[in-house]
């Protein structure tokens, strides 16, 4: 293992799921204490760009479109030379996916590091294997014993906290002043989930949910992307609550969830950036496992029934009954949410 003495650039190859990417925190934390005066650039999916709206530590956000087969090639060549032009010293490669590492190697940066994963451990300058007990442990390990393994960098789970862009919070506050009932909370519920049905609370439980919350004065606002808006409005169609479903960018999310007393949802992205912002959070898990991928916010509790077939990690239940998910009760939910003391 070879330690970069003092890189100028750095180019962080970032993940390309929400909830894995407030994972990261920690690890990119640590990249900024071990470089403190490096400029760090982000590479990450366009989608997810607005994460690092707000955030000062961080010098330039390079936004890429994930592509079909078809226009892989040119996204690859063309993100590829972008790149060679910025003359990194070093890319930190997050994603364990061939492409990524061949998208480094093809920019021309000469340190790149990485898990030797997928075939491609010869295109990576320094890299290191995960080994059986690191992929028993919490996922945030996993980057973590990645960047040591590879830089010697030694880091914790000391995150570096996201930080909102105040563009964003004014809209949401804006946005939110015209839509609420005077309800004195507001409870952030998250209902989908983009793995799967073994991942999503029974809709009915969560409607059954946002009524207990009318009767304790809480208003609820429904959150998702764009393929939940109908499902997320069937939820709010009762009782008062708001449905923000695909009006939000994940920098717009981010503001809102901000603005909120709580959060209930699956295991989803938005239960880990909810749980990052110090937001009261509840997630409810089903076919995966919470010791694996479960939000680690202090202020974070998980509802789970660890039946024996748990965790199967499928995204269908092949017994078809889905008992993990529903004999989880609104009342459960709602005590875990009052437990944190998101109802006042």
């Amino acid at each position: 293992m070879k330690r970069i003495p003092n890189p100028a650039r750095i180019l962080v190859h970032e993940v390309n799921w929400l909830g894995d990417l407030v994972m990261t925190l920690p690890v990119l934390a640590a990249i900024r204490r071990a470089f403190p005066t490096a400029r760090i650039s982000i590479l990450i999916d366009r989608r997810l760009a607005g994460f690092f709206d707000g955030a000062r530590w961080i010098d330039e956000v390079i936004p890429i479109r994930r592509s079909g087969r078809r226009l892989a090639a040119i996204e690859l060549t063309r993100t590829a030379a972008q790149l060679r032009l910025r003359r990194f010293d070093l890319a930190i490669v997050l994603p364990n996916s061939f492409v990524s590492a061949l998208r480094v190697r093809l920019a021309g940066i000469p340190a790149r590091a990485g898990f030797a994963r997928d075939g491609r451990g010869w295109m990576l300058t320094h890299r290191t294997a995960p080994d059986a007990q690191l992929l028993k442990k919490h996922q945030v390990y996993y980057w973590l014993a990645m960047l040591e393994g590879t830089l010697g960098i030694e880091a914790d789970l000391t995150p570096a906290a996201p930080e909102v862009a105040p563009r964003h919070l004014d809209r949401m506050r804006e946005w939110l002043a015209a839509r609420r009932n005077g309800a004195r909370r507001l409870i952030a519920i998250a209902p989908g989930a983009a793995y799967g049905p073994a991942k999503e609370w029974p809709r009915s439980h969560y409607m059954a949910l946002t009524s207990a919350l009318a009767e304790r004065g809480a208003q609820s606002v429904l959150v998702g992307g764009s393929g939940e808006i109908a499902a997320c409005g069937a939820i709010a169609s009762g009782g008062g609550a708001i449905n923000a479903a695909g009006r939000t960018g994940i920098g717009e999310l981010m503001a809102l969830l901000s603005l909120c007393d709580g959060f209930v949802g699956n295991d989803s992205g938005a239960a880990h950036l909810a749980s990052s912002v110090n937001l009261p959070t509840v997630a409810i898990f089903g076919s995966t496992a919470p010791a694996r991928t479960g939000p680690l916010g202090a202020r974070t509790a998980i509802v789970y029934r660890h039946l024996a077939c748990s965790p199967c990690l499928a995204r269908t239940c092949r017994f078809g009954h889905y008992q993990c998910l529903r004999d989880i009760s609104p009342q459960e939910v709602l005590r875990a949410l009052e437990n944190l003391g998101a109802l006042g």
